[in-house]
């Protein structure tokens, strides 16, 4: 597996560091407030898990399955699907929305309009990646653990063909394996 990363973009001990910078801004930003953390499944779990650690507060947590990525695409189409629901009653929450990585930003656009729809009292964005060279339209994050260059990343909760999840780091998936399973595929 780990034959299959050219570098190591994040090490554990970086996501790890910067986890806890962003759960104590966490804590800051909510003093006195209960805010809900919506775990953007199944890429966001690793993440979640650590950052919510790390916030000395108290948090709700949920959970929502979201897809916009059509087929073998590795392009977010920008039209969602939820495939979980979050149980909670959002309306007059503060919400976190929790995410792996903010690329275009199409999908979390539209995750943030569908949720206004729920009467929040408001909605904050916190991811681990964000690459802003790929952005297709403005997204607001509030909380971003790391900028990085357009690179196809896996670990840490990333994934290509649901493998290569459990990494504890983010590296870069060498282009011969997405490149080889696209034949196989094709």
């Amino acid at each position: 597996m780990r034959d299959d990363v050219l570098e190591v973009l994040i090490s554990a001990d970086e996501i790890q560091q910067r986890n806890a910078e962003m759960g104590q801004q966490i804590a800051k930003d909510y003093e006195g407030k209960n805010p809900l953390l919506i775990c953007i499944l199944r890429g966001a779990v690793v993440f979640m898990s650590d950052l919510i650690r790390a916030i000395p507060a108290h948090v709700m947590v949920d959970f929502m399955g979201v897809s916009s990525y059509g087929g073998t695409s590795m392009d977010s189409t920008g039209v969602i699907k939820i495939t979980r629901d979050v149980d909670a009653n959002v309306a007059h929450h503060d919400i976190i929305i929790v995410e792996d990585i903010v690329d275009t930003g199409l999908t979390m656009r539209a995750l943030v309009e569908l949720l206004r729809t729920r009467g929040p009292s408001s909605i904050e964005i916190c991811t681990l990646l964000s690459k802003p060279s790929r952005r297709k339209t403005t997204v607001d994050i509030k909380y971003c653990g790391f900028e990085i260059p357009n690179k196809f990343v896996v670990g840490y909760g990333l994934d290509y063909d649901e493998n290569y999840r459990n990494l504890p780091f983010v590296g870069v998936l060498k282009s011969g394996v997405y490149e080889k399973r696209k034949e196989e595929k094709g």
